[in-house]
């Protein structure tokens, strides 16, 4: 498990109504982030490998170069910003990065997608939880107390 942030770091976060308590937290975890950008490295290299190779040029390794180093980069320069990021399932809301809270009666479901856990509202509105460790055991919880105040 990642190492704890202080709470003073995650200011962007929803503060807790007077009265909550968190019941589950969740960070984004870092072998699913490089995991997952590594089989997008080793995607995208694929493809552009091929297409470089259909269109007949005579290097056509310079693509899965490319793109290799492009999808590492990326990964390296976002990983302190989305390794910070934390999900909080109070016994009233979801509290997710950027402020946002969705009340728990509000949520309609919870599953797994790519990897991670998508949340969709009765609204139809859906949220992302970006590299869970575990997508079935935050599901399970999401999903325990749907209905509560």
């Amino acid at each position: 498990m990642s190492e704890r942030i202080p709470d003073t770091l995650l200011s962007h976060d929803a503060p807790l109504l007077p009265g909550e308590r968190v019941q589950h937290e969740w960070r984004a975890d870092s072998s699913a982030y490089w995991r997952n950008h590594g089989i997008m490295a080793l995607a995208g290299g694929v493809v552009a490998g091929g297409i470089l190779a259909v269109m007949g040029n005579p290097h056509p390794w310079v693509g899965p170069v490319a793109a290799a180093l492009a999808i590492g980069v990326r990964a390296a320069y976002l990983a302190s910003e989305i390794l910070s990021q934390r999900w909080r399932l109070t016994d009233r809301r979801l509290l997710g990065p950027g402020g946002r809270a969705i009340r728990r009666g509000d949520i309609q479901t919870a599953r797994p997608f790519l990897g991670d856990v998508q949340v969709i509202t009765h609204a139809g509105d859906k949220h992302l939880m970006k590299y869970m460790a575990d997508a079935e055991t935050v599901i399970t919880a999401l999903l325990s107390g749907k209905g509560s105040r």
